[in-house]
């Protein structure tokens, strides 16, 4: 696969999660699967659980450079085997992590969308434009088949990672379902989660757990140092809205995510009389042609702002630090106590279904935001 393809689990402007040098705060589920292996109780599929952006896509590869470079005598601790290792670390100078890096791994199968598109053709044209499917098909589940038979023949450690299982359909689901069942010998099958109820419960019994936490504030501004050396970055607001997530950071900084949020806290500071001339500026930015990410980024905050609102309310407490400037005075002010609260909660329902359908049926995407503006001023009346 050429290097140059676009990936559909690659955060843009941040290292590809294989090529990411370490793996911050999250030594807890190093060491759990550390210990399995040393201990001989290595199980052959693994379930990482966790909010998007904190590393299990990280730390998957992690795992897979450890096992394709371990000799397979240091699997249960034998008499006259190396000695067990004390972390996941291998040298990027190993001939193992160099293939991993140039995607040129023998041993190693990433299972995740392809291309969008009915036919293969279109599939391809479509990977190479960054159009992705909706979801991971059982035609991607089958190509385990030619895999496993053509690595069976190296005698060795095979591993698959699936990023993310929640994006399978069903027969997709099915197809992994029978692979977990009867696993290849000396295979060891890694699959990403960000959403685990929509995984079948079947899925989750065969698979052990690694649970990945969200980052506290120093790990992620040191994850955000790494991922981004040369970028001035609001920590503090980064924190506050993205919860620990490194990856939504990323997002949000590449998007100028922190400015249209500070926008949107301005928006919802003139209420209930909304600034029209303000409100009009928002939804025409996030309109733009090429502008889908943003009209993305914009739809996630409103979320955003409404559940912060919501949870200020019911906790009587404004949020700390601020995510943008004013946004403590404005909650004061539209979520006082928790009946306006409960509110607030309501209407980010009302939001959610609103900007769903008129997403689904293909709205103009400013008239749909001023909608939605709209009906959160009425709200707040």
């Amino acid at each position: 696969m050429s290097d140059a393809l676009p990936e559909p689990d690659r955060v843009f402007g941040a290292p590809h999660p294989r090529d990411t040098p370490r793996l911050i705060g999250q030594g807890a589920a190093e060491q759990s699967f550390l210990e399995a292996f040393n201990t001989g109780r290595l199980h052959h599929g693994w379930l990482m659980i966790g909010p998007r952006g904190t590393g299990k896509a990280t730390l998957a590869y992690r795992i897979a450079r450890f096992l394709l470079s371990q000799p397979l005598q240091s699997d249960g601790g034998m008499f006259g085997a190396p000695e067990k290792p004390t972390s996941l670390d291998t040298d990027p100078k190993h001939p193992t992590a160099r293939r991993i890096s140039a995607r040129a791994e023998p041993s190693l199968f990433v299972l995740r969308r392809g291309g969008a598109g009915s036919t293969d053709s279109d599939r391809q044209k479509n990977l190479e434009a960054g159009k992705f499917a909706a979801d991971i098909r059982v035609d991607d589940v089958r190509k385990l088949n030619d895999f496993f038979n053509f690595s069976s023949a190296e005698g060795g450690r095979r591993v698959v990672i699936v990023d993310a299982a929640d994006e399978m359909n069903v027969q997709a689901a099915n197809a992994l379902l029978k692979r977990l069942e009867e696993p290849p010998e000396r295979a060891t099958l890694l699959l990403i989660s960000h959403q685990p109820s929509r995984l079948l419960p079947t899925i989750r019994s065969r698979c052990r757990e690694l649970r990945i936490s969200p980052l506290s504030e120093a790990d992620m501004a040191e994850a955000l140092r790494q991922a981004l050396p040369e970028t001035e970055l609001n920590q503090a607001a980064l924190a506050a809205l993205t919860s620990g997530s490194v990856g939504e950071a990323i997002r949000m900084t590449n998007l100028s995510g922190l400015a249209i949020y500070g926008e949107l806290v301005g928006l919802l500071a003139s209420l209930p009389r909304m600034d029209r001339a303000r409100a009009l500026r928002l939804a025409d930015a996030a309109a733009q042609r090429g502008a889908e990410d943003k009209l993305d980024m914009l739809v996630d905050l409103i979320a955003l702002a409404l559940a912060r609102l919501a949870r200020a309310g019911t906790l009587g407490t404004t949020p700390y630090p601020e995510a943008a400037q004013g946004e403590a005075e404005m909650i004061a002010r539209l979520s006082p106590n928790p009946r306006q609260a409960r509110r607030w909660a309501e209407v980010a329902q009302e939001v959610d279904a609103k900007l769903r359908h008129g997403r689904a049926v293909n709205l103009d995407p400013a008239a749909l935001i001023l909608d939605t503006l709209r009906h959160i001023s009425q709200a707040a009346s």
